[in-house]
C-alpha cells in the first residue's frame, strides 16, 4: 500500500496508479452532493438544463456539511453513506465524473462504471466530520441553496485524508 499526495486536477493521470488500500491526501476542488442534489442534477440532465458544475473530471464528496461557525470556512463535513447515490453514480461516471468520496460499499453497477471510466472511489473516515472540516480552505454554495445542508457546495480542500476503496483495476477494499 502506497501513500500519495494528489491534486484533483491530476486524478485523470494518477487514477491508474491507485490501488485499493492506498492512502491519498487529496487537494483541489471537490463538490458536495447528496440524494436531493443528485435528483436535481438528473432533472437538469434530462431537460438539457445547465448543471451546477462541469461533470468532466469532477470529484464529488457525498456530504452535507453542518452550518458554518463564525470565522471558519465550513462546519463539520463528514461523509454520508455512498450507497444512497448508487442509482446515480454510473451515469455521472459515464459523463466524466472522475472520483467519488463517501463511506461504505458500492453496488456492482457502480464498480463496473468505475472500471469502465478509469475512475476511483475514495472512503473518508466516518464520524470525523470536525477533523475533515480542517482540510477545507474554502466553501461556496453554488446550487440548490434551498436544500440547506444538501445544497451543492464547491470546496477547496488541502490534504484531505482518504483511502482508495475501489480502484479502476477492480480492486475493492470491501471484497478483501
Amino acid at each position: 500500500m502506497a501513500t500519495y499526495y494528489i491534486d484533483t486536477a491530476a486524478l485523470k493521470e494518477k487514477a491508474s496508479e491507485l490501488r485499493a488500500g492506498d492512502r491519498v491526501y487529496l487537494s483541489g476542488t471537490v463538490y458536495t452532493s447528496r440524494d436531493a442534489a443528485h435528483k436535481r442534477i438528473f432533472e437538469a440532465l434530462d431537460s438539457n438544463s445547465q448543471l451546477p458544475y462541469a461533470l468532466e473530471e469532477s470529484v464529488v464528496y457525498y456530504a452535507g456539511p453542518t452550518p458554518t461557525p463564525e470565522n471558519l470556512p465550513i462546519g463539520s463535513c463528514g461523509p454520508t453513506t455512498s450507497g444512497r447515490m448508487d442509482a446515480f453514480a454510473p451515469r455521472l461516471l459515464d459523463l466524466g465524473m472522475r472520483a467519488m468520496i463517501g463511506k461504505g460499499q458500492r453496488n456492482k453497477d457502480v464498480c463496473d462504471a468505475i472500471i469502465r471510466n478509469k475512475a476511483v472511489y475514495f472512503c473518508a473516515v466516518g464520524g470525523a466530520g470536525a477533523l475533515a472540516a480542517k482540510c477545507v480552505e474554502k466553501c461556496q454554495v453554488i446550487a440548490y441553496e434551498d436544500l440547506g445542508c444538501e445544497s451543492v457546495k464547491k470546496l477547496e480542500i488541502k490534504e484531505f485524508p482518504l483511502i482508495v476503496a475501489i480502484d479502476c483495476q477492480g480492486g475493492n477494499l470491501f471484497e478483501r
